[in-house]
């Protein structure tokens, strides 16, 4: 459950349909060119909060069937409607995913006890293991170091994704709580996320960054700083270009380079225009 895991994209064809064949094609790019360490199934970067409840098990279906067990896959099923949230668990759980994460509830200004009788419901309908998603500039939910104690009483909670530029925060957790899973989950920080002993990272860029964030976190554990450095650099480069661009859709177009049918974003996310889609195309050229 260690390394660098693709937030897996999703393709999808001109009406926004899941494109089967297309998804297949990005997993296998995944597994095969950046030689990703697993797979984050079903988070942001796959369009998740725009799917049908059957669309997203369709997803999970098809990239446990693409993926076998090749490597390990984590299922993020959380939503705001809890009983969406209970029965996509159990779903991926009977299909073999190797744990469960769960998106802090949003939009409603939910307290701290509503957020963990969340988690904690969830897990009382499944036998699996659960990662928290953390992403408070996206959910508007921060989770002081004294509730993640909290949430972390429940055995079955083993970590957290950590998508925030708290690192104080994140050095805190990480003396804390040695035994817990701490994904990063801000790729233009991971070199500095690996300096205080992240388990692994959980990124959008690495569908086609992948590799290059492998050898960042491997010279960080070798003590080649100033190496580690010069990969974010080029890294942060990259990203700094795909986000001007537009960012999913970049990156689709990225893989489309690559001969990976990576197909469209759904709306009410826009099509590329042609200038950015030949934008995207350099963006391949020059770092990729």
């Amino acid at each position: 459950m260690k390394g660098i895991f693709s937030a897996l994209m999703v393709s999808f064809d001109k009406e926004g349909n899941i494109d089967e064949q297309g998804l297949r094609d990005i997993i296998r790019y995944n597994l095969d060119v950046c030689m990703v360490e697993g797979l984050y199934v079903n988070g942001s970067t796959g369009e998740n909060f725009m799917l049908s409840t059957d669309e997203k098990k369709q997803i999970f279906q098809i990239t446990k069937d693409e993926v076998k067990n090749k490597v390990p896959l984590i299922a993020q099923v959380g939503s705001i409607n809890l009983k969406e949230a209970i029965e996509l668990a159990q779903f991926a759980t009977e299909l073999g995913y190797d744990a469960l994460s769960a998106v802090t509830p949003f939009y409603y200004k939910f307290d701290f006890q509503e957020i963990k009788d969340y988690y904690n419901s969830i897990l009382e309908h499944v036998d699996n293991k659960m990662i928290i998603y953390s992403i408070p500039f996206l959910t508007g939910v921060n989770i002081s170091l004294d509730q993640f104690a909290e949430l972390f009483e429940n055995e079955k909670i083993i970590g957290v994704k950590f998508t925030a530029a708290d690192f104080y925060l994140l050095e805190r957790m990480r003396k804390s709580f040695p035994d817990k899973l701490i994904y990063a989950g801000f790729d233009e920080m991971l070199l500095s996320a690996a300096v205080l002993g992240i388990d692994g990272a959980i990124g959008s860029t690495f569908n086609v960054n992948g590799a290059r964030a492998k050898e960042i976190v491997k010279l960080v554990k070798q003590g080649k700083i100033a190496e580690a450095l010069q990969l974010q650099h080029v890294t942060n480069d990259l990203i700094t270009e795909i986000l001007q661009n537009g960012l999913y859709q970049t990156i689709k177009e990225i893989l489309s380079v690559k001969g990976v049918h990576a197909g469209y974003c759904r709306k009410p996310m826009k099509v590329l225009s042609e200038e950015k889609i030949a934008v995207a195309k350099e963006i391949s050229q020059k770092y990729l």
